[in-house]
């Protein structure tokens, strides 16, 4: 399933890719000068002073970031259920650990592998709840937060189900997967981000591809069953561009994002 839903927020935020500081964070300092000259310093210079303890340092970093954050949360859920808990407790952990991180540049980039294992470890603990009997059903997927509002009926299916099947796959394919072809991260920022080995993040996302592709039913392909029923040839449109019903919902997806960003 090479072609796959790319999926952007209602709020248009920045995707993972490029996630470092850069032209994207640069851009978010100009609507925060009100919060001072500190507004005006990217990550590289606000790093040191948040480990310093400096509190406007953390809200400026909190501020520049927190949308593209939560977003990546809510793309990796499919939903908004504790996606601004999720947030905020990464946050809470950066700043305690700011020590680590050594190239303060690369701020964004380490609080989104955070927000990731976060959102993985809730994945797996309510895997394991329901597992136990302890949770009733997975989380319903919030198309109004993953699709724009001039997506159609057809895209909104199809993203539906896409994001039903996710939700099956163990948590650590489903978020490999899903920062690959949803965030369209490249290999070694999936390495990264899943805290792995390149090797292993490429079997992550084999395995998932695997899965939705066996799994995966276009609505052509629901109409053809349909035609074949009534008795007509539907064998062409069974058999025609086999894998791809993926493809179809990412250029869709693709195609409505950029008429929104246009429009």
């Amino acid at each position: 399933m090479r072609g796959s839903p790319r999926l952007h927020l209602v709020t248009d935020s920045p995707s993972v890719e490029g996630s470092s500081e850069g032209a994207s964070a640069a851009s978010e300092r100009k609507p925060l000068a009100w919060l001072g000259p500190l507004a005006e310093l990217d990550d590289a210079a606000l790093v040191p002073l948040l480990g310093q303890g400096n509190a406007k340092a953390f809200e400026v970093l909190y501020r520049r970031h927190a949308r593209a954050a939560i977003n990546l949360a809510v793309r990796l859920q499919g939903n908004t259920t504790d996606a601004e808990d999720i947030v905020h407790d990464a946050f809470v952990k950066a700043r305690a650990k700011v020590g680590d991180l050594r190239q303060p540049a690369a701020f964004r980039a380490w609080l989104l592998s955070i927000v990731v294992r976060m959102v993985r470890s809730r994945l797996q603990r309510d895997r394991l709840f329901r597992a136990l009997g302890m949770g009733t059903r997975t989380e319903p997927v919030d198309l109004d937060d993953l699709v724009v509002a001039s997506g159609s009926a057809d895209l909104r299916a199809q993203l539906a189900q896409v994001y039903a099947l996710l939700q099956a796959l163990s948590p650590v394919d489903r978020v490999a997967w899903t920062l690959r072809h949803v965030e369209h991260c490249q290999l070694e920022e999936v390495a990264s981000l899943c805290d792995c080995s390149l090797a292993t993040a490429k079997r992550r996302i084999l395995r998932a591809q695997r899965f939705l592709d066996e799994r995966f039913v276009s609505l052509e392909s629901a109409g053809a069953d349909t035609s074949a029923d009534d008795g007509s040839d539907a064998t062409e449109a069974k058999t025609t561009d086999s894998g791809a019903p993926a493809a179809r919902v990412r250029r869709r997806a693709s195609a409505s994002n950029r008429d929104r960003e246009t429009s």
